[in-house]
Formats: C-alpha cells, structure tokens, sequence
C-alpha cells in the first residue's frame, strides 16, 4: 500500500504573498537595521527596523500625514512626499544613533526612480549609510516636485478648467500646485533642522490650582 505525500503548506504570509523569506533572510544576514519602505496611494511609510530573536523591533517611523508638521499640505502619497519622509525617518534614526541600514522593499517592484527609491534618497540625505546604486535614485527635480510645478503651469494657462479638475485636492488646501518646490524645500529645512518636538503642557502652580 503506498503511503499519501505530506502536505506541507508555506508559512502564511508567504501563501498571502506578504513575505518573501529569502529575501528576508538575505536582510538579516547582512547584520544592520532595515531601512523599510512601505506605500499605498496616498501615504508612505518608512522604518528602521531592527532584528530581535523575540521579534523584529521598530526603532523609529515616519509617515507622509507626518509632513503637516513642517509645511506640507500637497499630496502624501507622491514622489516629493516620499522623499521628505524618508529624510523625516533618516534625521530621526539619526537622533537614535543609527549609522547605517539595508534597504527593504518587500515584494514591491524595483523601478529606477519610483517613490520607494525617493525615500531612500530622502533618508541618505537625512544621514544613513544605506547600501545603493545611484542609478535607481530619482533626480532631484522629480523628487522636487519640478515636474508637479511645470504640469500645473502647463493645464493652468491652456487648460484652466482642467487644472481645476486634476489639482482639486491641492486647491481644497490653499495649495499652488505650480509652487509645489518652494513648499517641499520649506519643508526639507524644517526637518533637517530636528524632527518636531511635542509641545509638554507646563506644570500648574499651586495658585493656579486651587482656582
């Protein structure tokens, strides 16, 4: 009588095409933190991720709705946005001692010059040594917004209705699509400068208490 094959299943997140473990062990052998990119459509998230044997540790998060903070009220999902948030995460993994990471991108497609490689740009402008090749970086006037700014130009003297149509998020937030740089360049000093503090409410006195 023959003997039925074992059914052994993958891990789940690997059935859920969440993980590759491979590439995952790849990362960890490397030994440093990972610089981990994640995006949806209208956010990016980036983290220095580190390895523990209870479990991954999350050293610090930046995410693109962090940006208002520093002037930014264009759109948090596109290339200038991820730049700054990548550079938020870099100036924070700084502030906590982090010199160097690896790349994570998951099981994103490696596409020269898209939001995932902005981010990275941003963090190694925020001061982490992150192992890359210059030619999947974006150059600095897509991850500037110039592109953005000469579009918005472009539909705002030929096509004004459609400028109306296409910028309406960056118009519902007093938003000059054409001077989407001097925003993003506000911005990337504001945060180079120290990420933003919590204001700590002051201690109240025993005078003003008993009121």
């Amino acid at each position: 009588m023959k003997r039925s094959r074992t059914l052994v299943l993958p891990h789940r997140r690997k059935r859920e095409g969440k993980t590759d473990y491979r590439q995952r062990l790849k990362l960890l052998k490397s030994g440093k933190p990972r610089f981990v990119v994640r995006r949806s459509s209208n956010n990016i998230i980036c983290q220095i991720v580190s390895y523990e044997t209870k479990g991954d540790k999350v050293v610090v998060t930046s995410d693109s709705k962090e940006l208002s903070k520093y002037g930014w009220k264009a759109h948090c999902g596109n290339l200038p946005s991820a730049y700054l948030t990548g550079l938020l995460c870099g100036v924070k993994a700084k502030e906590k001692g982090v010199k160097e990471a690896i790349l994570d991108m998951g099981l994103y497609a490696s596409t020269q010059g898209n939001r995932l490689f902005s981010a990275l740009k941003g963090a190694i402008d925020g001061g982490i040594s992150i192992p890359h090749s210059d030619e999947v970086l974006p150059n600095p006037e897509r991850f500037s917004g110039a592109h953005i700014a000469n579009f918005a130009q472009l539909l705002k003297k030929n096509e004004p209705e459609k400028y109306k149509k296409v910028f309406s998020a960056y118009l519902k937030n007093n938003v000059e699509p054409e001077n989407i740089q001097k925003i993003f360049e506000d911005a990337k000093k504001k945060i180079s400068s120290g990420p933003a503090k919590k204001a700590v409410p002051k201690k109240q006195t025993k005078a003003h208490a008993k009121k």
